[in-house]
């Protein structure tokens, strides 16, 4: 049965996941909000996360280049960017987030920087290998843990 194998290999590709530290339990409190009637919830927030996300990032990017040394016009858009990486349990990116907003207190541009660097990489990486997953389940298609009745 090939859904299932798509189902080991989403299930392999989601435990690296973990393993690696690109993700943290909240992504699975996120999935578990699915059900019957929103089979994709953990999918379509996840979309939305890299939408915003993006946004954020841009919004950095910006506020670093219009506003040199301003910390804590840096340090408010790093904190929106945290909060979302937290909120689907994006872990790598939130703890590079983390020492963004270290380097903010401690005024040092450069440490920001390279920090700002690793969190666009680390976007960039876990948006590829959630795309991964998610289209490796889209693939198998719906669970088949349950049993099927005649409606809907």
């Amino acid at each position: 049965m090939e859904y299932a194998n798509l189902r080991r290999q989403a299930a392999s590709l989601k435990r690296s996941l973990f393993d690696q530290g690109y993700l943290d339990e909240q992504f699975c409190q996120v999935e578990d909000l699915q059900d019957e009637a929103s089979p994709n919830f953990a999918e379509e927030v996840v979309s939305l996360f890299f939408k915003d996300s993006a946004r954020l990032v841009s919004n950095i990017e910006q506020a670093m280049e219009k506003y040199p040394g301003d910390f804590n016009r840096w340090d408010a858009h790093m904190q929106q960017l945290k909060g979302s990486c937290f909120s689907i349990g994006a872990s790598k990116m939130n703890n590079e987030c983390t020492l963004f907003r270290n380097s903010c207190g401690e005024e040092n541009a450069e440490g920001c920087r390279r920090s700002f660097q690793k969190v666009k990489r680390e976007h960039a990486i876990l948006r590829q290998k959630l795309e991964s997953y998610f289209q490796l389940l889209r693939q198998a298609g719906p669970a088949r843990t349950a049993t099927r009745s005649g409606g809907k």
